[in-house]
């Protein structure tokens, strides 16, 4: 099974986003790592056309398809309802999976 990449973009605006970012970093992040589905995660700033707020992505690797299914069924819902508990309609994503084919580099 190859590696997949569980990418989450996000919209936040700009009246939040020092506090989006710090919750992310310090209490988000290391909680889905803490999940043991997934074994590195990579926070990015998406540049592109925006109306309003930032953009991010965070990617997070999963060793395998069946741990992100693991994921999706048992602790995805808590996750993102924790988020929409916490920031509510100042924050919009999507979701998207990915599926390593090829790795390249260090």
């Amino acid at each position: 099974m190859s590696e997949v990449v569980y990418n989450v973009t996000v919209n936040v605006s700009d009246e939040i986003l020092e506090e989006w970012l710090q919750w992310m970093e310090s209490s988000h992040i290391p909680e889905m790592l803490a999940t043991g589905f997934f074994n590195k995660a990579l926070l990015v700033r998406v540049h592109a056309f925006e109306q309003g707020g930032k953009t991010y992505a965070v990617q997070y690797t999963a060793p395998s398809m069946e741990s992100y299914e693991r994921y999706l069924k048992e602790t995805a819902p808590q996750m993102q309802a924790k988020t929409e508990l916490v920031f509510g309609d100042q924050v919009h994503s999507f979701r998207t999976l990915l599926e390593v084919v090829s790795k390249f580099g260090r």
